[in-house]
C-alpha cells in the first residue's frame, strides 16, 4: 500500500503497524475513527499531513520489521490474538484500576473534588461495558467467525462497534479528566500507579478496537 492523503487511516495502521507510533504521538485516532482519511482527520488536529507522512515513512524505514500483518494472518489466529493479548489481561487490569480508583478518591477526593468521582464514575462504566462486551464476543461473534459463518453476523458486529464508539468516548474522557495523564504534584504512589494504568489501557484498547474494526470485522464479514 502506497500512503497517500486520502489513505484511511484504519488501512494505514492495518498495513503499516508501526505508523500506529505516529497517530499515538498526535492523537490520531485509527481505530473507531478508521475509516476517515489521513488528510480530513489532520486539517481537523490542525495537522500537517505531509510532515505526518514524512514521520510514518521514517518509522517504517527504521523500524525493525513490521510486526505481525494480522491481515494477512487466519482469522482464527487473530482471534487467539486478541483473547491472549487484550481480554485476558483486561480481566485481571480492570479490577486492578477498579481498586486504585476506588481507594484514590476516597482518600483523595477532596484534593480533585469534581475531577475524582466523575473518572470513578466512567471507569466503573466503562469496566462494566467491557466485562459484557468481551463476553457476547468469545461467547457469540467469535465462534461464528471462527466458524466461517461471520456473514451470519452482521448484527453482532454492528453492536460491537457501536460499543467500541461508546469505550473511545469513555477513554476520551478519562484523558480529559486526568488533564492527558498529567500527575498532580505530591501525588502518592497508588495516584500515580493508577494514572500509569490508566494511559496504558488507553494505549492497549486502541490497539485492541484498531485489530477488530479495521481487520477482524471486514474480513469476517465477506465470509
Amino acid at each position: 500500500m502506497t500512503i497517500m492523503n486520502d489513505s484511511k487511516v484504519g488501512q494505514i495502521a492495518a498495513e503499516h503497524p508501526l505508523a500506529t507510533r505516529v497517530f499515538a504521538r498526535h492523537g490520531i485516532d485509527f481505530c473507531c475513527g478508521g475509516g476517515r482519511p489521513l488528510q480530513e482527520i489532520c486539517e481537523g488536529k490542525g495537522l500537517d499531513v505531509a510532515s505526518i507522512m514524512d514521520e510514518i515513512q521514517a518509522e517504517l524505514s527504521v523500524g525493525d520489521g513490521a510486526g505481525p500483518r494480522w491481515d494477512e494472518a487466519d482469522p482464527s489466529d487473530l482471534i487467539d490474538h486478541i483473547i491472549a493479548t487484550y481480554h485476558g489481561p483486561l480481566r485481571e487490569e480492570l479490577p486492578r484500576l477498579e481498586f486504585m480508583a476506588q481507594k484514590v478518591t476516597r482518600v483523595h477526593g477532596d484534593k480533585m473534588p469534581e475531577a475524582l468521582p466523575q473518572l470513578l464514575s466512567t471507569f466503573l462504566g466503562l469496566k462494566a461495558e467491557l466485562d459484557a462486551h468481551m463476553m457476547k464476543e468469545e461467547q457469540v461473534l467469535f465462534p461464528m467467525i471462527r466458524s466461517g459463518r461471520g456473514s451470519q453476523g452482521l448484527a453482532p458486529m454492528t453492536v460491537m462497534e457501536s460499543e467500541h464508539e461508546s469505550a473511545g468516548r469513555a477513554l476520551e474522557k478519562l484523558r480529559h479528566l486526568t488533564n492527558d495523564y498529567t500527575v498532580p504534584e505530591g501525588a502518592c504512589n497508588t495516584w500515580r500507579a493508577l494514572w500509569v494504568g490508566l494511559e496504558q489501557l488507553e494505549t492497549d484498547m486502541h490497539e485492541h478496537i484498531h485489530l477488530e474494526n479495521n481487520i477482524l470485522f471486514p474480513r469476517a464479514r465477506m465470509n
